[in-house]
Formats: C-alpha cells, sequence, structure tokens
C-alpha cells in the first residue's frame, strides 16, 4: 500500500526541518565556532570577522546561486530549494539565540550533529536542501562532468572547514569532524529508517524441512532460488528469508537444528519494504 505526501505536507517537513537546522546553526555551532561546512559555516565565519548576523549572509551568498541555478536547470530544480533556503533564513532571523551548550565542544559536536541530522534528514526526505554549497555542487558539476556532485562538495565544504580552522583554531576543525560524521548517521536514519533487517542465504540437503519450519514457526516467507555451482557444475537451491535482527537467532538455529552441515550466508539489509516490515511511503 502506497502512502503519498501531498505537497503541502512535504513543505510543512521542509520547513520545520530548516527550523531544526537553523537552530543547531545559531545555538549550537555559532557560539562555540564550531565551522562544520557549507553556507552556515562561512556565515559563523563572517560573523566572527565581520560581525555580520548570519542570516544576512546565508541570504547574500544564496541568492545568486539561487538566480544561477534557476537560469541553469529550471524552477523544477530550484522550487523546494527556495522554500527550504527562506524558512532557514527566517529561523536564523527569527530564533532567540541560547548558547546553552557553551564551553563543552564534545556536547556541542554531539548534539549540533543531532539536530543538524535531523533537520537535513527532513529536508532530504522531501527532496530538497538549503542551497549553499549544495546547490554551488550541483552548478559546477554541469561544466566538471567527470567529478561527482558529492566529490565537488566535499572539496568545497571541506574549503570551508580549513577557513574556520584559520579563524577558529585546529581543535575546533576536528570536534567540526565529529558533529559532520553524526549528522551523515542522523540524517541517513531519517531517510532511510533504522529498521534494519538481516538475510539468509542457505544452501542444504534439507532445503524442504528448512524451509517449512521457517514459514510455519516463524511465518517469515521464503523464496527458493534456482544455482549452479562453478566448479561441480551441480544445481542446487538456495533459500532466502530476511527476517528482523531478533529473528535471525532463531533462524540460525533452524538450520544447526535440520542440517548442521548447512552453507549459510547472513548479511545485512539497509531496508525492507513490504508486508510484514515496512510500508511503502512516497
Amino acid at each position: 500500500m502506497w502512502k503519498k505526501r501531498t505537497a503541502a505536507q512535504d513543505y510543512a517537513i521542509i520547513v520545520l526541518g530548516a527550523f531544526i537546522m537553523g537552530f543547531a546553526i545559531k545555538n549550537i555551532y555559532d557560539p562555540q565556532g564550531l565551522v562544520t561546512g557549507g553556507v552556515s559555516g562561512l556565515a559563523i565565519i563572517l560573523k566572527e570577522k565581520a560581525g555580520l548576523p548570519l542570516w544576512i549572509t546565508n541570504m547574500g551568498i544564496n541568492i545568486p546561486l539561487f538566480l544561477l541555478a534557476l537560469k541553469l536547470r529550471g524552477w523544477k530544480f530550484v522550487k523546494r530549494v527556495l522554500v527550504a533556503e527562506a524558512a532557514l533564513t527566517l529561523a536564523l532571523a527569527v530564533l532567540p539565540e541560547y548558547p546553552f551548550l557553551k564551553d563543552d565542544l564534545i556536547l556541542t559536536a554531539l548534539f549540533g550533529g543531532v539536530f543538524s541530522g535531523v533537520g537535513t534528514g527532513l529536508m532530504l526526505l522531501c527532496h530538497a536542501t538549503t542551497g549553499g554549497t549544495d546547490t554551488m555542487a550541483a552548478l559546477i558539476h554541469t561544466k566538471l562532468k567527470h567529478y561527482s556532485i558529492n566529490q565537488i562538495l566535499q572539496v568545497l565544504d571541506g574549503l570551508v572547514v580549513l577557513a574556520g580552522a584559520s579563524v577558529f583554531g585546529v581543535r575546533y576543525a576536528f570536534y567540526a569532524v565529529i558533529a559532520v560524521v553524526v549528522l551523515a548517521k542522523v540524517s541517513d536514519g531519517i531517510i532511510e529508517g533504522t529498521h534494519f533487517a538481516k538475510a539468509a542465504y542457505i544452501i542444504s540437503d534439507h532445503k524442504d524441512e528448512i524451509a517449512r519450519e521457517i514459514m510455519d514457526g516463524m511465518e517469515r516467507g521464503v523464496t527458493v532460488m534456482d544455482a549452479r555451482g562453478a566448479y561441480t557444475g551441480e544445481r542446487r537451491d538456495i533459500l532466502l528469508c530476511v527476517v528482523s535482527k531478533k529473528e535471525m537467532v532463531e533462524v540460525k538455529e533452524i538450520v544447526l537444528r535440520t542440517d548442521p552441515g548447512a552453507f549459510v550466508i547472513v548479511s545485512d539489509v539497509r531496508e525492507v519494504l513490504g508486508e510484514g516490515f515496512m510500508e511503502y511511503r512516497q
């Protein structure tokens, strides 16, 4: 069953994500001088050196990037970026400043990564970004197609982090790296979900008994795949079943009890959609 969000719901989620991101920038990163890349990092640097408010720098850099992206990529590419960027600029302008983690760099890196990861994940979930270096990387990619957008983005953000290190010190840059790692993990969790599963590939002479125990005892589906050994040329069936992490223990017990000589491969599954697992969402 597909559950499709409306455009209004998407834009509401984008605005929420932008405000969470704005909170992280204004109340966690900026008071400590933690520069994690992007236009927000440049804004923190310029506030320190020139006293410019965060929202002015954010808006000033993104407006020309937005206009250039509109010209080169069209309205469809930039409309959600515009909403996210406008919401982030508004958040930086109106949110009260309360540096509650001042003088604690490790908590700043951890909580900053969590909050900005949630904000980023919510926006990416709705196919939006806050512009900045993301848009810049996409535009540069149109001219340097032999480099991926991600490679270009890493270079741009790396330069911003280095600039931050020259202003606030190398020690702060190391904590910024921690924040970036936490951000990536949290945003990935929101986009892909945290409902990880396990897949078991089972080769056994007692495949029918194993399959029946898994289906009847665990109420999990089993797929039989036809395979052929490359060395012997012998045809064998492979059982495939996908279960939760907890259930994998029971699968291995069933195999061990039925055929101790079975060959079993267990692998991680990042996301499973369909009956018995997560519902389809769009």
